[in-house]
């Protein structure tokens, strides 16, 4: 590991596993439990750090001096990109998703404080850019420069995201993760036993071809697995990605207080109010434990 990375992860804490308690949970004879990776760090939280540390790790001994990423208004993704960027002394740049808003959000002030540079580009722009996976592979590539694709999703980012089964028991547990770009969930099919049972809630609307990103992904490693104990739930999107209605925000603003942890409507609001439905429909059986990933970015909190 990069001396510069050992030393940034000194600011890192270990999460802990918290059990929720309800009378629901109660009626059903499950166990909720959450991983709380939001408390890994105040900015760069969740499983944007497990997915940043070895691709950063990667760009430093290539002796890169630049990061270039893509991301929205509110990505989560960009916002640790920039402050870890900041501390570790490389250069950031992203191309944003959309028009410059006229008023900043905080999430782009934030980014802007720490120096990345952003370049507003349309919709079709930026669809573009998600064909671009290799570091070295935008055709504007300068030596020096590092791309990384929207929400990190390579290889690398599955070694870090593997790190979470480390530091819990998934053994015949049913393992929970929101999905944007289902990285994260990769990473976790890439390690888990063949006993446990994995389950994304997708961000997005029309969200199938995630299935396939997935798999995509799996292929790319010196150990790719064939496993078959994971899906993603698509029905819990409330239409599309960082779209909220009464109902969701009711839901996370009482599960917040309820149990004095704070979610947000664009990532883990949708899983766990998914859980929560599936929960009352019978899905889990009496006797299962639920281990939800809380992988923080709370920047959806913030719009």
């Amino acid at each position: 590991m990069h001396e510069k990375l050992v030393e940034l992860e000194k600011q890192f804490n270990r999460s802990p596993l918290t059990q929720v308690f309800t009378p629901l949970l109660d009626a059903h004879q499950v166990e909720l439990w959450i991983k709380r990776d939001d408390l890994i760090h105040p900015i760069i939280s969740g499983n944007k750090w497990r997915k940043l540390k070895y691709i950063l790790n990667h760009a430093l001994m290539l002796d890169s001096h630049t990061i270039v990423s893509m991301g929205g208004v509110f990505s989560n993704h960009l916002h640790a990109l920039a402050f870890a960027g900041k501390q570790l002394k490389l250069k950031t740049k992203a191309f944003v998703r959309g028009e410059r808003p006229k008023k900043l959000n905080p999430t782009l002030e934030d980014i802007l404080s720490w120096g990345m540079v952003l370049t507003f580009i349309s919709r079709s722009e930026y669809r573009a850019l998600r064909h671009y996976k290799a570091h070295d592979a935008l055709e504007s590539h300068q030596d020096g420069e590092y791309w990384l694709p929207e929400g990190g999703a390579t290889v690398l980012a599955l070694q870090g995201v593997a790190e979470i089964l480390a530091e819990i028991n998934p053994m015949n547990n049913v393992v929970c993760v929101p999905c944007g770009t289902a990285t994260t969930l990769a990473g976790l099919v890439r390690v888990a036993p063949s006993q446990t049972q994995l389950l994304g809630f997708s961000a997005l609307k029309g969200a199938d071809f995630l299935v396939e990103d997935v798999k995509q992904l799996l292929e790319l490693c010196e150990k790719s697995t064939n496993q078959q104990n994971w899906s993603i739930q698509l029905d819990y999107h409330f239409g599309g990605f960082a779209k909220k209605n009464d109902t969701l925000q009711r839901f996370v603003t009482d599960f917040s207080a309820q149990h004095y942890i704070q979610i947000e409507p664009v990532y883990t609001g949708k899983m766990f109010y998914g859980l929560f439905d599936l929960l009352q429909q019978g899905y889990f059986k009496a006797g299962q434990k639920i281990i939800a990933i809380h992988t923080g970015g709370l920047q959806g909190n913030r719009q």
